[in-house]
């Protein structure tokens, strides 16, 4: 239990924990180094929304400070300090839903986008008065703004861990009884199939992943991470591969292999993360190290904070193989201000690399906005190749820029601040060289264990 839970945490990895799938007996091309696009090169621009966590209970002036998981609703008593802001609160407190009508509206209205990437929870975090029909309520009402204020946008959707009842209660299929998951995965195939093709619909009813063709030489494949997720206790009964889904994915990227293709993977909980079972992580290393001439881009979600996690060769870790970007909660709970992202993709043109570009995160003040009765006023917290001075965003320059973070305390603090979403209260609590030392270690999705100093 204690490695299922904690993970790197335990000292052994007790038996039957350890499972290892086959690679294809192909050999793996050798990599290629990836030049900058020509300067008129076409590009994409591409939205990313992760975690909303939207609040239809949220009660402005309610208490911000209360003893339950989730804030700021009637039930809360009277406010402990300041109450609760009409466009949202950075303490226990979800996006209102006038906070994502805003954001919406100012997007639509400002941005124009090719496509957009939507990795998972939807809920707010009240999970003990979740049911079903609440789950599906919220999974309607959210897809329903995307439909409303991006009509003509594709959007490309992954499943977070939120999204059930109990949270974090992911089935395989082999449990076909009451406890399925069926329910939900009926509903994404129902509501996706707007945006998804027949045959992606088949594997998102089977277990919640796809892939699908976005132009010619171009794939996503959306992984169903909660197959990872240390909290899904129904791993415990057979943790191997469940609904063979890495398997799947190997399959697909030999496919994309052998026709050329280049892939982009989207989902919710990165591999990894210390909520991603170890063992799943490493086979997921495995596969990018051996495929990663064809993965051009990662793009997942859950921890909220502005970061990322890289990854190396398990057989030779000095060798980087590929990077995870982790979208910007929209909602601000637990010290963040609200945010989303924008990646500029190398384009749709013969040969190209579909590598990101840049990355641009754009963020709204909560504390100004509920302060001075305006609406929120959203703008670009920084471009990542003008804040840190990048000339490409590829995986071994993310590296190399964790080598001066990693001494470089000006580099560092402009890091944290841009970590948390630029929140007064958070950036000001500072990160010392033991919580930087494991900081660092996290976002580096080595072997080694991260010990956190309390």
């Amino acid at each position: 239990m204690c490695n299922f839970v904690t993970g790197a945490s335990c000292a052994v990895d007790p038996p039957g924990t350890h499972w290892s799938l086959p690679l294809p007996d192909v050999p793996k091309p050798p990599a290629k180094d990836i030049p900058p696009p020509a300067p008129n090169a076409p590009r994409l621009r591409v939205l990313h929304l992760s975690d909303l966590h939207f609040d239809m209970f949220y009660q402005e002036g309610a208490n911000a400070e209360c003893s339950d998981p989730l804030c700021c609703r009637r039930e809360n008593g009277a406010p402990v300090g300041k109450p609760a802001g009409r466009w949202g609160d950075s303490r226990n407190c979800d996006s209102p839903v006038r906070l994502m009508e805003n954001m919406f509206s100012w997007i639509s209205a400002n941005e124009k986008v090719d496509y957009i990437l939507w990795t998972g929870d939807l809920p707010a975090h009240d999970i003990w008065n979740q049911t079903k029909q609440m789950q599906l309520l919220v999974l309607k009402m959210t897809t329903k703004y995307l439909r409303g204020f991006f009509p003509n946008t594709p959007v490309f959707p992954a499943l977070g861990n939120h999204e059930s009842s109990p949270v974090d209660s992911f089935p395989p299929r082999f449990i076909n009884d009451t406890n399925s998951i069926k329910w939900l995965y009926d509903a994404l195939a129902t509501t996706w199939n707007q945006w998804l093709p027949a045959d992606a619909i088949k594997t998102v009813s089977h277990g919640g992943f796809y892939r699908v063709k976005v132009f010619p030489g171009f794939r996503i494949i959306s992984l169903n991470t909660n197959y990872c997720n240390n909290m899904n206790w129904w791993l415990l009964i057979n943790m191997t591969d469940p609904d063979n889904e890495l398997q799947w994915l190997i399959t697909e990227l030999q496919d994309a292999e052998n026709t050329g293709d280049k892939v982009h993977i989207i989902g919710h909980i990165p591999p990894g993360s210390g909520d991603c079972l170890r063992v799943w992580s490493q086979n997921y290393f495995r596969i990018i190290a051996r495929y990663e001439d064809t993965i051009r881009g990662q793009y997942y979600g859950h921890e909220h904070s502005d970061s990322m996690h890289i990854y190396y060769d398990p057989a030779n870790e000095a060798h980087v193989t590929g990077l995870s970007f982790l979208g910007p909660s929209v909602t601000p709970y637990q010290g963040f201000n609200p945010g989303y992202r924008i990646y500029t993709i190398d384009g749709n043109y013969a040969n190209s690399s579909w590598v990101t570009l840049d990355h641009e995160t754009y963020i709204a003040n909560l504390t100004e906005a509920n302060d001075s009765g305006n609406p929120p006023k959203w703008f670009k917290e920084y471009s990542a190749k003008e804040a840190y001075g990048l000339e490409q965003l590829l995986p071994a320059d993310w590296d190399a820029l964790m080598n001066d973070m990693e001494t470089d305390d000006v580099l560092f603090h402009k890091f944290w601040q841009y970590y948390w979403k630029s929140e007064d209260k958070s950036v000001s609590v500072g990160c010392d060289a033991p919580c930087r030392k494991y900081l660092l270690c996290r976002i580096r999705a080595r072997s080694e264990n991260c010990v956190k100093v309390q």
